[in-house]
């Protein structure tokens, strides 16, 4: 695993604070988690290989920031506030990978400040709506937490996923990691609350960066017929769809997804 060593901004006059992960060597990637936060993973650390890889914590996701997420109102604010986050970093035209909640973001800021975004990588992003495959808040936070993984995921038994899903055996320690995923849920779900569609649908056209789109075939969260969805908006993109895999691609499938990005990266896929 890379070196890990992170950075702490403080952004949006002052008032947020935001941690960034950062690892690896080369050409930056910006990195923006799905609905449960931040998680370094495999397919960070494959991608911190030939990139250096900044990855972001939600602001209000962590301990030390949870007062951050009361000073960000809508996910507009918040896609602004990861814009200062990137001058803050000194990145400027460079790749962004999304995931789900990160992959809507990531396609915001791509629509809003196309001279931002060099590439573009959505893994299952919300942000669109489709009547007859309806998504809402309800799906992942309406759940008992105990079946909130069966929706975030279809291959329990991938080693990432067991280890993502990992309590320690400390029974308060296990409560304290148990409220902080609810916690770093409910900040997400704050901005796509009751649906995720914000409107990126009257934006989206503007997104000028290649663009991949990657898909679990199995994803019943955000089903995967929102890809398609993705492709025929944004000029140019094309989509990857990955068996045996549900919400969180690129954990279940972390060496097929892998290769993919950095095919795409690479320019040679």
């Amino acid at each position: 695993m890379p070196q890990l060593h992170e950075r702490t901004l403080h952004v949006w006059q002052g008032k947020v604070q935001a941690r960034v992960k950062i690892a690896g060597a080369g050409a930056p990637v910006m990195f923006f988690p799905g609905l449960a936060g931040l998680f370094w993973d495999d397919f960070l650390d494959r991608l911190s290989q030939q990139y250096t890889v900044y990855a972001l914590e939600y602001p209000g996701t962590d301990s030390a920031s949870q007062q951050s997420i009361y000073q960000i109102d809508t996910v507009w604010d918040f896609v602004l506030v990861c814009d200062e986050i990137l001058d803050a970093l000194g990145l400027h035209s460079l790749p962004l990978i999304g995931h789900s909640f990160g992959g809507m973001l990531a396609c915001e800021l791509a629509a809003h400040f196309p001279p931002r975004v060099s590439k573009l990588v959505l893994m299952a992003p919300c942000g669109l709506w489709r009547e007859d495959a309806p998504v809402t808040v309800g799906n992942w936070l309406g759940l008992p937490v105990e079946d909130i993984p069966q929706v975030l995921f279809s291959n329990l038994q991938a080693e990432p996923v067991r280890r993502f899903l990992a309590t320690p055996a400390d029974p308060q320690a296990a409560g304290l990691a148990r409220a902080q995923f609810l916690w770093a849920l409910g900040c997400t779900a704050k901005f796509v609350w009751p649906v995720p569609d914000k409107g990126l649908k009257h934006r989206i056209h503007r997104v000028q960066a290649p663009t991949l789109v990657i898909w679990g075939q199995q994803d019943t969260l955000i089903p995967p017929v929102y890809a398609g969805e993705f492709v025929s908006r944004i000029p140019g993109a094309r989509m990857e769809l990955v068996p045996d895999a549900g919400h969180t691609p690129q954990m279940e499938q972390v060496e097929q997804v892998s290769a993919l990005v950095l095919h795409f990266m690479a320019g040679t896929a």
